[in-house]
């Protein structure tokens, strides 16, 4: 299950037409126009700054966001991302989900040497342990242990770390 934090919503309409009873308007103005700046920005160094100082995201050292991935717009904060890992082309990154009678938050943990593979998406309170893959196209939807290689919609566990290891261990003596 992810760890998520749960909100009811009262009033007209689904929580989503509530939006800015959760958030601010502005946060999410402010928070849309850097996004947009930095998904088209080519320099690893002014994304991950404007991330850190603009979105106040966690954001390790040699960390890459390709072209057009897309953190989340209303609560970037709850977004960390550890040393050396990739985020690929196009993917998402969401730390909250508006449903009809609610809304939820969590946390997003990504962890050192991760490789997210495109058009991935990853929701709201899950951990990709340290040097996990994700295959492209995947909905992130439950906990990545270290050093596994998933993939799919839902992820599923391809190859454990220990798993991982003796394949790449068979691959080296042919």
């Amino acid at each position: 299950m992810r760890k998520t934090e749960r909100f009811q919503v009262k009033g007209k309409g689904n929580s989503l037409w509530n939006l800015y009873k959760s958030v601010s308007f502005f946060k999410v103005m402010k928070n849309f126009v850097v996004i947009q700046i930095a998904r088209y920005t080519p320099s690893f160094k002014v994304k991950n700054w404007l991330y850190r100082n603009f979105l106040r995201m966690e954001v390790g050292p040699q960390t890459a966001f390709a072209l057009m991935v897309f953190p989340d717009v209303m609560f970037p904060e709850r977004i960390r991302v550890g040393k050396n890992t990739i985020i690929g082309f196009n993917s998402t990154i969401l730390a909250h989900e508006y449903l009809i009678d609610e809304y939820r938050i969590g946390d997003v943990v990504i962890g050192d040497e991760v490789m997210i593979g495109a058009n991935s998406t990853i929701l709201p309170g899950v951990t990709i342990g340290d040097g996990a893959v994700v295959s492209a196209a995947t909905l992130v939807n439950r906990d990545i242990p270290a050093g596994a290689f998933a993939g799919g919609n839902p992820v599923r566990i391809i190859y454990t770390a220990e798993e991982r290891a003796i394949r790449d261990e068979n691959n080296l003596k042919v």
